[in-house]
């Protein structure tokens, strides 16, 4: 997969922090799993502020998604759980719906009854993760409130047979460019959301077939390199795959391997998000046109037990040490 060209990315001086703060913050990942007591880092940017995990499929919320995936049901429920889950991305607003109903189904999917739970759940808080902003798609479909444009546009998906579409489709790129097309869905989000339906059976892809970078990652690549020559976005995003033993072994530190499994084109995309945000605590002289000088989140420790669960295909579940199966306290989770 390496990429040849003629005009070859130039390094900057904060580039060897990627791969410090990965190995760094995959460190503590496992300090926690293996229940050791805290601290579980010396470095204080990472101790005291949120940092996604390295391997995005082991995050809190990518967990949560993953176990609706696969409970027993068809393609069409995955796909309606998938989106309705992800559309929103906080737990707290999809336990909310389920209490609230009788059952959540494509087969049970009510416009009015699920916004007016919703519009009542927004009286007492939030319902969308902080994660990121997802566009009303008010243009689009006219409601007063943005959760109810995204369950009309969840009713277009389903009327549309989405499920099937994206099911039929020959690569990740497909399914992306599918998404795409629909009304608040813009370039990160659609493949985002390609990444989280990948987890499920409706989709059976390699991570390593397609990336696109998010804002955030792009502002962490221009953090890491002087130029990029020739290269996209995209095709720095694929060096860093192709080179992370190389790159772990040069600076002698631990390559983040996720019980067998090495970092994918999403994992390091996520990854050049994060050391933006390190960076801006370590190197303020790093900042670039993005204005930012602070990270937004401190670190709180999370409450309740944890069980990983990874996508079967994958062949990693059996790997997982019974100790780490179920870890109470896990604050390390986003």
């Amino acid at each position: 997969m390496h990429i040849n060209k003629l005009g070859q990315p130039k390094r900057s001086i904060f580039y060897d922090a990627y791969w410090q703060f990965a190995a760094k913050r995959f460190d503590v990942f496992e300090r926690r799993i293996n229940n050791q007591a805290a601290p579980w880092t010396d470095d204080p940017v990472i101790a005291n502020n949120r940092f996604t995990n390295v391997f995005r499929a082991s995050d809190r919320v990518s967990q949560y998604l993953i176990s609706l995936q696969y409970e027993n049901q068809d393609l069409k429920n995955v796909f309606f759980k998938t989106i309705l889950f992800k559309l929103f991305n906080k737990m707290e607003t999809y336990a909310f719906l389920h209490r609230e109903l009788p059952e959540i189904s494509a087969e049970t999917f009510s416009f009015k009854k699920y916004d007016q739970l919703l519009t009542q759940r927004l009286c007492e808080g939030t319902i969308y993760s902080a994660a990121y902003i997802i566009p009303s798609a008010g243009s689009a479909f006219g409601h007063k409130f943005k959760h109810s444009n995204h369950l009309a546009l969840l009713g277009k998906m389903m009327d549309d047979e989405l499920y099937k579409k994206t099911s039929d489709s020959k690569s990740l790129e497909e399914v992306y460019r599918l998404l795409l097309s629909y009304p608040s869905l813009g370039p990160f989000l659609a493949f985002q959301f390609t990444i989280d339906l990948n987890y499920s059976e409706l989709l059976n892809f390699s991570e390593m077939d397609f990336v696109v970078a998010g804002p955030g990652a792009k502002n962490g690549i221009l953090k890491c390199f002087d130029s990029l020559g020739s290269y996209s976005f995209e095709d720095i995003i694929k060096l860093m795959t192709d080179d992370q033993e190389k790159e772990c072994a040069r600076l002698g530190i631990n390559l983040p391997n996720l019980w067998g499994r090495q970092l994918q084109l999403i994992d390091c995309q996520n990854l050049f998000c994060e050391t933006d945000k390190y960076l801006r605590a370590t190197s303020p002289e790093s900042n670039n046109k993005s204005g930012r000088t602070r990270i937004k989140q401190k670190f709180n420790k999370s409450k309740g037990p944890m069980s990983f669960f990874f996508p079967p295909k994958w062949n990693i579940n059996n790997q997982i040490h019974i100790s780490c199966q179920t870890i109470a306290n896990e604050g390390i989770f986003s």
